[in-house]
């Protein structure tokens, strides 16, 4: 799902974001992404590469999978303060970002990589 809202832009420490041009109230959905599942062989040919950094932790079951969204979902970065979240589609393979809070017009738009967008546990790479 495009939304023309939304654009990529330069950050002043974290390379490339997700921006929007336009006020985005609490608990709008932005961005509906397919995935591509990937078992447990794929990631370690990934884990040795720069895709590493831009994949998800797949699990719907018990099994140890991963995936690739599509779309911008690679693109937003990380915050401890995030003010949006992801969520996963199992049965339809798909990510969705969602707003947390009512977010500014040229404010970039940010996921917690720990999952819920609250969680303080610390990522493997110095974070804000």
């Amino acid at each position: 799902m495009a939304n023309v809202q939304l654009y990529i832009g330069e950050t002043k420490n974290k390379g490339r974001g997700v921006f929007t041009r336009e006020k985005i109230k609490a608990k709008t959905v932005i961005e509906t992404s397919p995935v591509i599942v990937m078992r447990p062989g794929d990631r370690q040919f990934l884990d040795q590469t720069l895709l590493h950094d831009y994949i998800f932790e797949w699990q719907p079951g018990e099994e140890d999978l991963c995936c690739m969204a599509l779309g911008w979902v690679p693109l937003y970065n990380h915050s401890y303060r995030s003010n949006c979240e992801y969520f996963m589609n199992y049965d339809d393979q798909t990510i969705y970002i969602q707003t947390m809070r009512n977010v500014a017009a040229d404010e970039e738009l940010t996921i917690n990589y720990n999952g819920a967008w609250n969680e303080k546990k610390k990522v493997w790479f110095d974070a804000e």
